[in-house]
């Protein structure tokens, strides 16, 4: 597959996991994780055993266990160990008759793994590893009482591995009764964000917030762009507005059926979408080479979701850069990531913008928690279409200095009164 030198995860986890220990791991988004459990895993698996399942990998979300599923059947491509992945928003036909083929690990969402443990379908009896992955996404999307019902069903002595890029203090209950003296592995600062990635706020009233992002996609030289929203209603008006604009966009949010979902994500790995809208459902544990840049159209309202979706860019030691659309309205949450991260994140401003005076609203405390969340949908005027035939060639990359530390391909941003080089266009508006 590739892989060459391990990551610093995979460098301290793969031994720990072949010693049998328990595990508490957490390692920046994007370096890894997966591999760390899974490959030595499937060395201590070895052959297959249908008599019953010996590892079982809890996951939050249906993407992320297709995902890592998928990782599995990569890297036992040559020997013989079977997996099978456990969600809903299908069918329950083709997962029975591969559970009644037998298989070594199950892949599984909890709450689809518990309607087969309840239908006795599934038993858990024979279960030599746990791992519970991207626990503190688990514990924030309320599966704490499922993952205790499972954890009931799993014989005591077993091997128990914890995986997460944040490690909060929630996770400690859980942690008293489902490991035992586990060995604690922190790559890095929890909280701190992957130093491949190039991040920085972009200061815009809230009427102007699409019309900044169209001129950043304009700008921007870009190989894919994932767009977050926080709602779903949001990420749905963002993405008719962009194909208003000509460009090729996906939408990931769990409003949509499976099938879409599955779709959206295919094309954007393969190239048929340049630009993803996504809700935090792509934040956690989505690994999607080539995401040059994110861009967060709404300010998360969790400093961890911050992390996680700057995350999904300069995965695997590449670089990536991470654009933050903030209006006023946004300062406290701002202010949160910022001291969970433990760093003043860039100001910046687009050259050439025409930007609208800021209008400060109400006070804070008048306003509903994750106000942004109101112009998920890029309200205001949004700056119309452009007319991508016209735009002819482009400039260069303007040289990183010390007041840009901003996007090695992205746009020019202004940090300084003085004069900037006028920056690169998308390379897909030239008709890449």
């Amino acid at each position: 597959m590739g892989y060459t030198d391990p990551t610093p995860i995979q460098l301290r986890g793969i031994p720990a996991v072949l010693s049998g220990k328990d595990i508490v791991g957490s390692a920046q988004t994007g370096t890894g994780k997966t591999a760390a459990f899974a490959l030595p895993i499937l060395t201590r698996l070895g052959d297959h055993n249908p008599r019953h399942p010996r590892v079982l990998v809890l996951e939050p979300t249906r993407e992320l266990a297709a995902q890592v599923d998928s990782a599995f059947r990569d890297f036992s491509r040559f020997g013989n160990a079977r997996s099978v992945v456990l969600h809903g928003g299908v069918g329950y036909g083709h997962q029975r008759s591969e559970l009644r083929r037998g298989v070594d690990i199950i892949v599984a969402t909890p709450g689809r793994l518990i309607d087969y443990l309840d239908s006795g379908e599934v038993r858990l009896d024979g279960l030599e590893i746990l791992v519970l992955d991207e626990v503190d996404r688990m514990l924030d999307m309320g599966f704490l009482p499922a993952v205790k019902k499972i954890l009931q069903r799993c014989p005591k002595k077993r091997q128990t591995l914890f995986f997460s890029a944040t490690v909060p203090p929630e996770i400690a209950e859980i942690a008293r009764f489902a490991l035992n003296d586990p060995v604690k592995i922190e790559i890095g600062v929890s909280r701190s964000v992957n130093e491949s990635v190039t991040h920085a706020i972009y200061p815009v009233a809230a009427g102007q917030k699409f019309e900044l992002l169209e001129a950043l996609l304009e700008r921007t030289d870009f190989d894919s762009v994932l767009v977050f929203s926080r709602t779903k209603h949001g990420a749905d008006r963002i993405a008719r507005r962009l194909k208003h604009s000509n460009h090729s966009v996906a939408v990931l949010h769990s409003n949509r059926s499976q099938n879409q979902r599955i779709e959206a994500l295919a094309g954007f790995k393969n190239g048929k979408y340049e630009v993803m809208v996504a809700t935090d459902i792509a934040a956690r544990g989505i690994d999607v080479a080539g995401v040059s840049h994110v861009i967060n159209y709404d300010v998360p309202a969790n400093p961890e979701d911050y992390v996680h979706r700057i995350g999904r860019t300069g995965r695997a030691m590449a670089v990536g850069d991470a654009l933050t659309l903030a209006s006023p309205e946004n300062d406290d949450d701002v202010r949160a990531i910022e001291r969970f991260i433990g760093q003043k994140i860039e100001r910046l401003k687009l050259e050439g913008f025409h930007y609208q005076p800021i209008v400060m609203g109400p006070p804070k405390q008048q306003q509903q928690r994750g106000g942004g969340a109101r112009h998920g949908g890029g309200g205001g005027h949004g700056g119309g279409q452009r007319q991508r035939g016209h735009q002819g060639g482009g400039g260069h990359s303007p040289n990183r200095g010390p007041q840009q530390s901003s996007h090695r391909s992205g746009p020019a941003p202004v940090a300084a009164p003085a004069a900037q080089p006028q920056p690169r266009r998308s390379r897909l508006s030239r008709g890449r």
